[in-house]
């Protein structure tokens, strides 16, 4: 071949467009990786969230619930209180703020399809490592490989590129 291992080839091997996509493919996974960073353990967060406030939620109405004016008089005797209302009222309210919270974290989560997000972007990048071992060991023509780069990207166009790229 004409020009191979010339002086241009030598010096400028970031022409090679097998390097290029490579670089750009790594680029991407830096992206989603900064993404999976930040996101799993706010998907997990509001996920917490969500359970621990329904739980108490449920736990703080049961006593009354099941137990009736024999538990709330139990309790107002247990902290000295005067009237056992103050004991369902303190209840209901804490069980109101859990509630009022798990709402709002399932609804987060939900409302910015974070799972789903998070499950794309794991795809994604485990599709993007794939490719990027098939290219760096030459299995793959740089015209398919560019075809499935672009297909693994626009799977996650929500993910940003990296600051100062």
């Amino acid at each position: 071949m004409i020009g191979e291992g010339s002086w241009y080839q030598t010096m400028d091997e970031s022409s090679d467009p097998r390097q290029r996509l490579s670089s750009r493919i790594d680029e991407k996974q830096q992206a989603i990786r900064s993404y999976l960073g930040k996101e799993r353990p706010r998907r997990t967060r509001l996920a917490n969230i969500s359970i621990v406030g329904s739980a108490l939620a449920a736990a703080l109405t049961a006593g009354p619930a099941v137990g009736g004016t024999g538990f709330t008089s139990a309790v107002a005797d247990v902290f000295n209180l005067s009237d056992d209302s103050i004991v369902w009222r303190v209840l209901c309210l804490l069980a109101v703020i859990c509630s009022i919270a798990a709402a709002l974290a399932t609804n987060f989560a939900t409302s910015h399809s974070l799972a789903d997000r998070v499950s794309a972007a794991e795809t994604s990048s485990a599709q993007l490592e794939g490719l990027q071992v098939a290219l760096s060991f030459g299995h793959i023509d740089i015209d398919e490989a560019v075809k499935l780069y672009q297909q693994y990207a626009t799977q996650v166009p929500f993910v940003e590129g990296l600051p100062g790229r």
